[in-house]
């Protein structure tokens, strides 16, 4: 593989419609689902050559290629996220009811976690590595927001959520707050990764109540994690386990080639 910037000039090439084409990928890329998807769609295997500088021969040159245009896209997002911008917020009426279930298995296998032997498990680049009772986690200030959870597959909804705000969480728990990735891991073996200044953006909850009511196993008892700025995949339910790391974790759907970043 050689970077595209060390390629011989190319004759005959338009490079105004290269820009443009770039750009209709790096657009349609932070939608699409699958990298496959979209490169069925619309992607040309020159342009897509061109875009990343990787020879394309086969599936997993194009897979390498189609990686390295999604850890692009995922710098933008994150170059674009701003921590102090507020996802807007509802009013009770507004409120979806019911509140659909969504997970990558159906309902009749929803997880059931006991609660008198739930443990919350601390690890990674953290001072305080302790396991967490439910009861302890309850008993940590919370707050409420009502805001819309958007999925992938192209639907929303509104929602009630309350819990711990997951900034004052990892402060107390010492967190290093520099680390680059907060990894989950949930008891429905989901598992997923966010940035950290989405960790510690104002509306990042660990959300025990729904609509005022203990979290129901259908929205991921005893806890799940709310981030109204992003998509629903990015949200994980049942959390048993969380770390903080410079190493990065992937996650249940991006390592099936879903963006990382997921930002709604």
């Amino acid at each position: 593989m050689s970077l595209f910037f060390k390629r011989p000039p190319l004759t005959g090439v338009d490079g105004d419609a290269v820009v443009r084409e770039a750009r209709a990928l790096i657009e349609r890329q932070l939608d699409a689902p699958s990298r496959r998807l979209f490169l069925r769609r619309s992607l040309t295997l020159g342009g897509l050559s061109m875009l990343t500088g990787c020879s394309i021969s086969d599936d997993s040159h194009v897979e390498a290629a189609l990686t390295k245009v999604s850890r692009f896209n995922d710098e933008v997002q994150g170059w674009l996220f701003s921590p102090t911008r507020l996802a807007p917020t509802y009013t009770e009426a507004e409120i979806t009811r019911p509140f659909p279930f969504n997970a990558y298995y159906g309902e009749d296998e929803i997880r059931e976690v006991d609660e008198a032997t739930y443990r919350l498990e601390v690890s990674g680049m953290v001072a305080d590595k302790r396991r967490w009772t439910l009861a302890e986690l309850r008993a940590l200030p919370q707050q409420d927001q009502i805001t819309r959870h958007i999925c992938v597959e192209g639907w929303s909804a509104i929602g009630k959520w309350g819990g711990v705000r997951f900034a004052d969480f990892l402060r107390h728990v010492g967190a290093d707050l520099s680390a680059k990735y907060v990894g989950f891991q949930c008891a429905d073996d989901y598992h997923t990764s966010i940035d950290m200044p989405t960790a510690l953006h104002p509306q990042t909850l660990l959300a025990l109540s729904y609509d005022d009511q203990p979290l129901p196993p259908k929205y991921g008892f005893p806890m799940k994690l709310r981030m109204p700025t992003k998509l629903g995949y990015k949200n994980p339910k049942h959390i048993q386990a969380m770390y903080v790391t410079n190493t990065y974790p992937g996650g249940y759907w991006e390592d099936q080639g879903y963006n990382w970043f997921g930002g709604s």
